[in-house]
């Protein structure tokens, strides 16, 4: 008899093992699923989109002597989230950490002058196209740089994690020619404009957008953009991997404001005239 209820007490035991492992099992299941089901949900069910940038970048989002955050993409970022029906919130980023932030969920979108490119399309979904842009050389005017061989030897430096690092990177081998071999990398282009004045610089490599304006802001007679350049690109958003549900909400919304003319208003207002992709 006590060796029967051994066997009884063991077999009960046993099948209690059986179904915890079971039930644990499909707990990670579910939450897998959960996981799953958080990780895939389109932005396009937020209410309020959060927009990351660089609030330095001028003209495309940066603070105003008063404070204020003002710029083409926020005007235009603020005219798309109205065709979307969202409220939209700005937030100020390590643009290092821009698709760190994005893929965590700490921002929506990626929306400051951003570029296109390969690379970033294997971290980030993009919108359509929506303005072009080149990456341009700059020097002080009194500079002897003329040409990209003129860079030898030369202190030459452009914005951290910018696609400008990425486009002196990929041109062949001129990034060893400069001094100590590499690129002066800094936080923000406005650092690095700083330290070309500052003639800390021999040249710096950045969006021409950004070059363009910052030079008629503080006297175009002082710097010069060199003819050649490290080749042309385009800007678009940045969105949240796999996520193209709101993708395409995104481009229907951006094409309903450049048809509109709402957009094209923004960018005389930015840069004297409408220079969107169509």
């Amino acid at each position: 008899m006590k060796m029967n209820n051994l066997i009884r007490k063991l077999t009960i035991v046993a099948i209690v093992a059986t179904l915890g492992i079971s039930l644990v099992a499909c707990g990670g299941t579910t939450q897998n699923k959960s996981s799953e089901t958080k990780k895939v949900a389109s932005t396009l069910d937020k209410d309020e989109l959060v927009i990351g940038l660089d609030d330095t970048f001028v003209p495309m989002g940066f603070k105003d002597e008063s404070g204020k955050l003002v710029g083409f993409d926020v005007e235009l970022a603020e005219a798309v989230a109205k065709k979307l029906n969202k409220k939209i919130k700005f937030q100020a980023i390590d643009w290092s950490m821009k698709e760190t932030e994005l893929n965590n969920g700490n921002i929506d979108l990626i929306w400051n002058g951003y570029s296109i490119s390969d690379e970033r399309k294997e971290k980030v979904e993009f919108s359509k196209p929506y303005l072009n842009n080149t990456q341009v050389i700059v020097t002080l005017a009194d500079s002897n740089i003329k040409s990209k061989s003129d860079l030898a030897g030369k202190k030459v430096g452009a914005q951290n994690e910018s696609t400008a690092v990425d486009a002196v990177a990929a041109d062949g081998n001129i990034m060893k020619s400069f001094d100590g071999g590499k690129i002066v990398t800094f936080a923000d282009n406005n650092d690095a404009l700083m330290d070309l004045e500052a003639k800390r610089l021999d040249a710096i490599v950045v969006d021409e957008i950004l070059a363009r304006y910052y030079m008629k802001a503080r006297g175009t007679e002082k710097y010069k953009i060199l003819d050649e350049n490290f080749g042309k690109e385009q800007y678009g958003v940045g969105i949240r991997k796999g996520d193209t549900k709101f993708v395409e909400a995104f481009n229907k919304a951006l094409d309903e404001v450049i048809a509109d003319k709402t957009a094209g208003e923004i960018s005389k207002k930015w840069f004297e005239e409408d220079i969107l992709v169509k």
